[in-house]
C-alpha cells in the first residue's frame, strides 16, 4: 500500500498518494488546472506549458502534469505569476494555430478554444506562423492539418502506443518542426505516404485542437438533405446512442436512442433505422460461419471483421492472415444492404433516389463505405458516413438541442433487435453475441440457461476465456487496441475465435467519438450498452424473427452472398 501524504493546493489541505502528480491530485479534489498536451491514455509530455503552477519556496514555475507531490508541499494554481505565464503561453500557442473555428467540426470539443474563452485570451495577438503548412489526407477517413498543429505530439503517441502503427513522425527542427505521415512501406512514393494508415482515428480522438480530425462529410450530407429528388435515409450505430449526449451537456453513458431518431428526422431524414438490426444479421452470419469452420475443420481461429481499421491492418501488414477473417460484412453494411434492396423495393418513388447516411463512432467506417468490393450492382450501399462528432456539429449548426427533444421511434422495418446487438459497441460484444447464437447452432437441443459471457467483457486490452458448449470447448480471445492485437497474433493458433477492435474499449472509444474520451468515460458508455441488453426481453439474435425473415428474403432473391459476405485482398495501392 502506497504512503499517504498531505499538501496544500490553493490553501486547501488535501490527501494524496506518494507518486501522484500535482495535476492528478488537483483533479481528484475538483481543482481545475488547464492542460492541452496531457491525456490519461498517454504518457506525460509536459510540453504545452499550460498546466503551470507555483510551488512555495521555488523561484520557477512547474508543470503540474509532470511534477510529483511531496509531503508539506504548498501549491498555487492561479497566482499572478501563473496567470501571466499561462496566458502568454496560450497566446503563443494560438500563434502556431490557424483559427478555422467556424468550419471546424471540433469547435464544440476544442480544448484550446475553451481555454481562450475561459481566460479571455486575445487569440490574434501574434501572427499565425503555420499558415503555409500542408494538410495530409489519409485515405478517405482522417487528415492532419499542419496549420492547426500546436506540437503537443499526442497524435504521435496515440498512433505508436495505442495503434502500434507509428505512421506519424516529427520532421524538421525548431519552429520548422512538423508532423507528417511516414512513407514506411517499400515501393511507396511520397504521394502514397498515407497508404500505411489504418484510419482508426485515434490521432483525431487525442488531438486537443482539431489538427488531426476526420475528413468531414457534413457538407455532402447537407446537399443530400436539401435535394428534393433524393430520399435521405439515416442509420445509427450501437455506440453512438451512449456517447452523443455528451456533446449536449449530458453525462457519459446516457442513452439517447429515441431522441437521436427525433433529431435525425428534424434534420430532414425521411427514414431512420437502427444498425442494431444489422448487428443481429451479422451475428447470425458470423455464428454460422464459426460453426461451419469448427465442424468442417476449416482455417481457425476465425477472426472478426466488423472493425474496418483491423481489416485494413491485416490487408496491409499481415495479408497472410486474410483467410482467418470471417467473410461476414459489418452491421452497417448488412443494414444498408437491406435498405438498398428490400426497403428500397417497398419504397420506390418515380424520380427519387435513395441515399443512405451512416452515423458511426468510427473514422474508418468512412473508408469501409467506399471499398469497391462492397458495392452491390455497381452502387455503394452507404453514400456518406458521419462520425458522432460530425452529427453533433450539424445538430448544433441547425440549432437542434438533442437533450430537449421528445423521443421518437425508428421506422418499424429493419429496427427490431436483440440485446445481443446493443453490446456490439463495446469490446467483447461481437464475441458474446456470436457465442449466444453459436452455442445454439452447435447444440440446439441443449437448454442453456446462462446468456451472458462475462469473462469477455471489460476494457482490458486482451481477454481470454474457455467456454464448454456441448462436447466442445471453445478457446476465445478478445482484443481492443490494435497494438494489443499485434501482440496476440503470434499466439493465435491456440484459439478458435478472436475478436479484434482497433480502438481501446471498442467502438465506445472510436476515433469519431466525442472529446474527451478516456477510460472512465469509456467504462460509463460500456455499462450503458450492457444495461440496454440486460433490460431487453429478446437477447439472442437467432430469436429475432424479423432478422431470420430478412435472411430468407435475401436467399429467395439470390442476394445472400452479395449482401451478407465479402472478400479481402492484399492491399498494394
Amino acid at each position: 500500500m502506497k504512503k499517504k501524504i498531505t499538501l496544500k493546493i490553493n490553501n486547501k489541505k488535501v490527501i494524496a498518494v506518494a507518486g501522484q502528480t500535482i495535476l492528478e491530485v488537483a483533479k481528484e479534489n475538483n481543482i481545475f488546472i488547464p492542460t492541452l498536451c496531457h491525456h490519461p491514455d498517454l504518457p506525460v509530455k509536459g510540453n504545452c506549458r499550460i498546466c503551470l503552477v507555483e510551488i512555495k519556496g521555488q523561484k520557477r514555475l512547474f508543470t503540474s502534469c509532470s511534477t510529483v507531490v511531496k509531503q508539506g508541499m504548498e501549491v498555487k494554481t492561479n497566482s499572478k505569476k501563473v496567470k501571466f505565464s499561462r496566458n502568454l503561453n496560450l497566446e503563443l500557442i494560438f500563434s502556431e494555430h490557424v483559427e478555422k473555428c467556424p468550419t471546424c467540426i471540433n469547435n464544440i470539443d476544442c480544448q484550446l478554444l475553451a481555454l481562450a474563452k475561459r481566460y479571455k485570451i486575445k487569440i490574434t495577438e501574434f501572427p499565425d506562423r503555420k499558415n503555409q503548412r500542408k494538410t495530409y489526407k489519409l485515405g478517405p477517413a482522417v487528415e492532419i492539418d499542419g496549420s492547426q498543429c500546436i506540437d503537443c505530439q499526442s497524435c504521435l503517441q496515440a498512433c505508436e502506443l495505442l495503434s502500434g502503427i507509428s505512421h506519424l513522425k516529427l520532421s524538421g527542427r525548431g519552429y520548422r518542426q512538423e508532423i507528417k505521415p511516414v512513407n514506411k512501406l517499400k515501393g511507396k512514393s511520397a504521394k502514397e505516404a498515407g497508404f500505411a494508415c489504418v484510419y482508426c482515428g485515434q490521432c483525431a480522438l487525442h488531438c486537443p485542437v482539431g489538427s488531426a480530425q476526420e475528413q468531414s462529410n457534413f457538407l455532402e450530407v447537407e446537399k443530400i438533405l436539401n435535394n428534393p429528388k433524393i430520399k435521405a435515409v439515416a442509420q445509427i450505430a450501437p455506440a453512438v446512442r451512449v456517447s452523443i449526449g455528451e456533446e449536449f451537456g449530458l453525462k457519459p453513458g446516457e442513452v439517447v436512442t429515441e431522441k437521436l431518431f427525433s433529431a435525425l428526422k428534424l434534420l430532414g431524414f425521411e427514414a431512420v433505422f437502427d444498425v442494431n438490426f444489422g448487428a443481429d444479421i451479422t451475428t447470425l452470419v458470423e455464428a454460422q460461419e464459426l460453426v461451419d469452420r469448427i465442424k468442417n475443420k476449416k482455417p481457425l481461429p476465425m477472426m472478426t471483421s466488423c472493425c474496418p481499421a483491423w481489416v485494413r491492418y491485416i490487408e496491409v501488414y499481415r495479408p497472410e492472415l486474410i483467410p482467418l477473417l470471417t467473410s461476414s460484412r459489418s452491421p452497417q453494411l448488412h443494414n444498408a444492404g437491406l435498405i438498398k434492396s428490400y426497403w428500397q423495393k417497398l419504397n420506390q418513388e418515380t424520380g427519387r433516389q435513395i441515399k443512405t447516411v451512416s452515423i458511426m463512432p468510427c473514422t474508418a467506417k468512412k473508408y469501409e463505405a467506399k471499398r469497391p468490393e462492397l458495392k452491390v450492382k455497381g452502387q455503394n450501399l452507404i453514400d456518406e458516413v458521419l462520425t458522432t462528432r460530425e452529427l453533433a456539429y450539424l445538430l448544433h449548426k441547425k440549432g437542434i438541442d438533442l437533450k430537449k427533444l421528445k423521443p421518437e421511434k425508428p421506422d418499424n422495418l429493419l429496427s427490431r433487435h436483440s440485446g445481443a446487438a446493443a453490446i456490439y459497441g463495446g469490446s467483447g460484444g461481437v464475441m458474446e453475441s456470436a457465442l449466444r447464437t453459436a452455442k445454439y447452432y452447435l447444440s440446439p437441443k441443449s437448454k442453456f440457461k446462462a446468456l451472458e459471457f462475462k469473462t469477455v467483457r471489460g476494457l482490458q486490452g486482451i481477454k481470454e476465456a474457455n467456454f464448454k458448449i456441448g462436447a466442445k470447448t471453445l478457446k476465445v480471445a478478445v482484443v481492443s487496441g490494435l497494438k494489443n492485437a499485434q501482440k496476440l497474433l503470434d499466439q493465435r493458433k491456440k484459439y478458435h475465435y478472436i475478436e479484434v477492435m482497433a480502438c481501446p474499449g471498442g467502438c465506445i472509444g472510436g476515433g469519431g467519438q466525442p472529446i474527451p474520451t478516456n477510460s472512465e468515460i469509456r467504462e460509463k458508455r460500456r455499462q450503458a450498452l450492457y444495461k440496454i441488453d440486460a433490460t431487453k426481453k429478446l437477447r439472442q439474435a437467432h430469436k429475432n424473427n424479423e432478422a431470420l425473415n430478412m435472411l430468407k428474403w435475401l436467399e429467395d432473391n439470390n442476394l445472400s452472398h452479395k449482401i451478407l459476405h465479402t472478400k479481402y485482398f492484399k492491399r498494394t495501392k
